[in-house]
């Protein structure tokens, strides 16, 4: 990582945030010689524990730098994939559509992706594609962030935040707070959008499935992660609440197995829920706070915050990088 290869270990630096973006972005710089501190008041974030997770950078903008991100991320994820231990594998399967329309652009990017034949589509689709891509299992993944920051001498403290200046002195914040930075920036172009997952045994699958639904509210994929299998989805825009709705979750599971009827037999683990952080664009950028603290900005990332992490992380910290060269 050269872009934060100068960061030396004086460098004080909170990341206020321990969902997937805070934690990665403290990797980096903890892992390029900062002093990390992480405050969050979950740890990890609820909202990335409840994701999928597949790597594709869906319904996100600015398109030309959430293609760089999301690619630096996959070759970091394609690697984690040769380390069971991270919850990285990769995985084949199908995205599917009712109405026969192009591939996204990105998916064009990746080795392979043949379209289907007629017959390896469920009734009512028209169009697909098989890929392959890398599946994160959010749970066990997280848990390697955090394994992987202490390692590299990074702190977590658990603590609720009224401001970002709370999180100070510092001569250096990075704000990974997700839907938090609502009230902490304040950024009013900030909305949540509501999803759930299912989480159940697995049948006996092994390939992903999702349905390319757009815009629309109720998702259809399955993702397995070897003894279980993440079922979605809903993304309801507007809603933040983290309340179970038990309707939601039976369609969910209605949808999926129409695809897939063998988990009509899966037993039902655990139900998911987070507030995807959702703006027009992605924020990464930096700002200099009237006291001379160093404001790193790295949310909004709706539901492309896993697949844009790396990428995201690393230019976060690369604004550090040259901040300090800056300096006499």
């Amino acid at each position: 990582m050269n872009s934060v290869a100068s960061l030396k270990r004086e460098v004080r630096v909170v990341v206020v945030g321990a969902g997937v973006a805070g934690l990665t972005t403290a990797v980096v710089l903890a892992e390029a010689g900062a002093l990390v501190h992480v405050i969050a008041e979950q740890v990890p974030g609820v909202t990335s524990l409840a994701a999928g997770a597949m790597w594709g950078p869906y319904l996100v903008e600015p398109k030309d730098k959430v293609d760089q991100w999301g690619q630096r991320s996959l070759e970091i994820f394609r690697r984690l994939a040769e380390d069971p231990s991270t919850g990285v594998r990769l995985t084949s399967g199908i995205e599917a559509s009712r109405a026969a329309e192009a591939p996204p652009d990105w998916a064009t990017t990746l080795p392979g992706f043949p379209p289907c034949e007629p017959t390896e589509l469920p009734a009512g689709f028209s169009a697909g594609y098989r890929f392959t891509v890398p599946l994160i299992d959010m749970p066990t993944y997280l848990a390697y962030l955090l394994r992987r920051l202490d390692a590299a001498g990074g702190r977590v403290e658990r603590r609720r935040l009224a401001s970002l200046a709370d999180a100070g002195p510092a001569p250096v914040i990075v704000n990974c707070t997700g839907l938090g930075a609502q009230g902490l920036v304040p950024d009013s172009d900030l909305r949540p959008i509501r999803g759930q997952h299912v989480v159940v045994t697995n049948p006996g699958l092994t390939e992903f499935f999702s349905e390319d639904t757009g815009l629309l509210p109720d998702l259809l994929c399955f993702y397995p992660h070897g003894d279980t299998v993440v079922l979605g989805g809903t993304a309801i825009d507007g809603e933040g609440s983290l309340a179970l709705d038990e309707k939601a979750a039976a369609g969910i599971l209605a949808r999926c197995v129409e695809v897939e009827p063998r988990l009509a037999k899966a037993r039902l683990l655990e139900h998911r829920l987070g507030a995807r952080p959702t703006r027009a664009m992605v924020r990464v950028e930096a700002e200099r706070a009237e006291d001379g603290t160093v404001v790193v900005h790295n949310y909004g990332h709706g539901g492309a915050g896993v697949t844009l992490s790396w990428g995201c992380a690393e230019e976060a910290a690369s604004f550090l990088a040259a901040d300090r060269a800056d300096r006499p």
